[in-house]
């Protein structure tokens, strides 16, 4: 844990961390009083007891469960800013008011630099930085050019196929500059050395189009999904094509990492170039040395990947034993998929939050996702995990009381090759993991298969001890999330001993809510994802991240989208709110009402049981179709039980075609941009649930229930767009949300009164 030494004059203030273990300064941060920021100075912890023990993994064998294992990633560096602790109350905490002289733009900019005299503006710091990535590039060609490549395929993913990777797996973000968390990279190099074949192309979906946008430099161009009339795939061979067309010699390879892209990517992969190409001209070349990994080092010190501890979950937290689950699973893989002739079968679990839920584990080596790097081969009698982490004595106990077996992360390769029975592989698993097992071995008298993830359809189908955790871990993550407003808002529109205005920027907003998460919930033991803190301008970002460094100011006159979830114990929340703090533009109500309307219309919608997501989508987007108005971003995906806060294979979109269940918990969040002026998303968690009484032929009908607590913004809501249901739906929701938290507030408290004007009855 840090400390903190200050000492300051009136001209700066100078802040030095103390390592309390070696008590040599970590950092010295100093502060030039150009900065309108409050800032608490606290000699206390940097985090409030992260050693503290949240209880015993199961009666029999104790796992103590310590939040410092999920903080420790982000702590080391962003302590400083956990030790800047925003506050009101002078009477209190020391305050430092450092007073602004920037000038502040107009809601249709985003960034502002300009000098002006007027020391009560607001200034937004946020400037998008840009990685110069011409060596970067030029040193990834050489080592193509070792591999006799012509272009290079850098994907997002790791090994598993995880949506958000560990720092040492983000080789497309070094390529790249983009730091999104979807997109592809790929990469040309000419045949000689005149360059004219080098290019380089970002493929990313509607959510990071504005991102993307302003990170790429002059050396990429970007491939809008969705938009573009062409495809990563289709870009790529198109500029093979181009060279080989005056190569006379021999057929040009397109490059990938085997361990990066999915099997069932690498199948549509060459179907295209069957389709679209000359075979014997151009083919699809798996290479395990990683190219980026190559050079990386060359330019900063490439991050090693985590092996932090495990813990077990408490039975109150999962509530559904691992032998169970092993039960399940052959289950379903008998009545899926009958025997034919052999009883030896095993199956193959490559998703990291898979592996989790299965053992009733939790990690932390992803940031934000309670994971641990693995593999995982189950079979009827015995599982075999492979991972490198660390594994405590009374853990290893219970997974020897469970049959399973602990090896080395990496001897899945071998193991995989002396496989002599059939396999069930999921769809999802790399190239390299299906050219190792014997899928086509002419010897296997039984041939393996490629089946959607038998795992993944169980963890989306939420127990009712998990469900029952999801009603608690949301009321937890409402009470942080409704301080934090009503903290806001105070500290925004009340003037400063100083008379100065009060300003806080987003980074520092966000940070101020993990603290009062981590303060106020035993049970929390991270975020569940970066916070969205983002004002005016820079709400028409999907997904907008602040940085320590780059920040924008939080401008009350404009919109502040606030997109935040907590990972409790009890489960994972995802909510977003759309607040304005002073007077909103017609415009901005209307449509703030609009997305709202769409919400509460798929809240309340019933549909009968086998119903996909594709089907439900309009839904939520009719009526901003009505005023010609859409957004370019799914409208729900699954959520986990203290996992990954993005769960398949359920959600709501154009492409979401499984079936909705009872027990599914999914976001609702449409939403609307414009860019360059201000963005309105608004999520709630919901669960799905069998209405009673209810049924067509004996085919039930489903239904939603909220299960997040945090009303929707007074001010933003234009009352005249609102049928009586709606009004009603909504006087509803926030009477429930009033009944639920009024008794955890103070009644003088700023939050008790922010929450009580709040859910006054439209």
């Amino acid at each position: 844990m840090l400390d903190l030494q200050k000492s300051y004059t009136a001209k700066n203030a100078t802040f030095t961390l103390i390592d309390e273990r070696t008590d040599l300064p970590m950092i010295i941060k100093s502060y030039n009083p150009v900065r309108s920021i409050m800032i608490q100075l606290q000699n206390t912890r940097t985090t409030r007891q992260t050693d503290r023990l949240f209880g015993s993994c199961s009666s029999s064998h104790h796992c103590p469960i310590s939040r410092s294992l999920f903080f420790n990633n982000r702590q080391s560096r962003q302590s400083r800013i956990l030790l800047r602790r925003l506050t009101t109350h002078s009477q209190q905490r020391k305050r430092i008011y450092l007073s602004d002289k920037n000038e502040r733009k107009c809601s249709s900019t985003v960034h502002s630099s300009s000098p002006s005299s007027d020391a009560n503006t607001l200034v937004s710091t946020n400037e998008v930085e840009k990685v110069d990535t011409t060596e970067r590039l030029k040193a990834l060609r050489n080592e193509m050019r070792k591999e006799n490549l012509v272009c290079y395929i850098v994907p997002s993913q790791d090994e598993h196929q995880s949506e958000y990777v560990s720092v040492a797996d983000e080789r497309r973000r070094f390529i790249s500059g983009f730091s999104g968390s979807a997109g592809i990279a790929c990469v040309t190099r000419s045949l000689n050395h005149s360059g004219d074949g080098d290019a380089a192309a970002l493929s990313t979906d509607g959510r990071y189009f504005n991102q993307a946008g302003k990170q790429l430099d002059h050396n990429w161009q970007l491939i809008k999904q969705g938009t573009d009339n062409f495809t990563w795939q289709e870009w790529c061979i198109k500029k093979v094509k181009e060279m080989a067309d005056t190569n006379n010699k021999e057929p040009l390879s397109i490059g990938i990492d085997p361990k990066l892209i999915s099997y069932e990517s690498v199948t549509l992969f060459k179907q295209l170039l069957r389709e679209t190409a000359d075979t014997n001209s151009i083919k699809l070349k798996p290479v395990d040395r990683n190219l980026i990994d190559s050079i990386w080092n060359d330019f900063e010190p490439k991050p090693i990947r985590p092996k932090n501890k495990l813990i077990l979950l408490p039975f109150q937290f999962h509530g559904e034993h691992l032998e169970s689950k092993r039960k399940r699973v052959f289950e379903y893989i008998r009545k899926k998929y009958p025997s034919n002739g052999t009883t030896n079968k095993a199956l193959i679990v490559v998703a990291l939050d898979d592996i989790c839920w299965f053992l009733n584990l939790r990690g932390s080596d992803i940031a934000y996702n309670p994971c641990f790097f693995s593999y995982l081969i189950i079979h009827e009698n015995e599982i075999v995990l492979f991972t490198d982490n660390p594994i405590s004595k009374e853990l290893l106990q219970y997974l020897k009381e469970n049959n399973v077996t602990v090896k080395p992360y990496n001897s899945i390769w071998v193991h995989l090759t002396k496989i002599d029975y059939p396999v069930f592989a999921p769809k999802t698993s790399s190239w390299k993991l299906i050219q190792s097992i014997p899928l086509a071995n002419s010897e296997c008298t039984h041939k393996s298969q490629i089946i959607p993830s038998i795992i993944e359809a169980l963890k989306a189908v939420k127990n009712p001890i998990e469900i029952s955790n999801a009603r608690i871990a949301q009321r937890k993550d409402a009470l942080s999330i409704i301080k934090y407003f009503a903290w806001l808002e105070k500290n925004l529109l009340s003037p400063s001993i100083t008379d100065d205005v009060t300003t806080i920027n987003e980074y520092e907003g966000a940070e101020y809510l993990r603290s009062l998460r981590m303060e106020t919930q035993p049970t929390f033991m991270g975020n569940s994802f970066e916070t969205i803190s983002s004002s005016g301008s820079n709400a028409a970002i999907i997904h907008y991240s602040p940085t320590a460094k780059n920040s924008s100011i939080i401008d009350p006159t404009k919109i502040y989208l606030c997109d935040t979830g907590g990972q409790y114990l009890e489960g994972t929340t995802d909510i977003t709110r759309t607040i304005h703090f002073t007077e909103p533009s017609d415009e901005e109500r209307r449509n703030y009402t609009l997305v709202l309307k769409g919400n509460l219309s798929l809240e309340r919608f019933i549909f009968i049981e086998g119903t996909s997501g594709e089907k439900l989508d309009a839904i939520a987007r009719q009526h901003l179709w009505s005023n010609g108005l859409n957004y370019r971003h799914g409208t729900s995906h699954g959520i986990g039980s203290f996992l990954n806060v993005h769960e398949g294979p359920i959600g709501i979109g154009t492409r979401s075609e499984i079936p909705l269940k009872v027990g599914n918990i999914v976001s609702n969040e449409p939403g609307y941009y414009k860019d360059d002026c201000y963005g309105i998303r608004i999520e709630n968690d919901v669960c799905v649930k069998k209405i009673k009484g209810l049924q067509f032929d004996g085919t039930p009908f489903l239904t939603f229930e909220n299960l997040t607590l945090v009303p929707y913004c007074s001010k933003l809501i234009d009352v005249t767009l609102l049928t009586n249901e709606e009004r009603n739906q909504i006087n509803w929701y926030h009477q429930k949300i009033w009944n639920n938290l009024k008794e955890s507030f103070d009644v003088n408290s700023d939050e008790y009164k922010w929450l009580q004007r709040e859910t006054t009855p439209l």
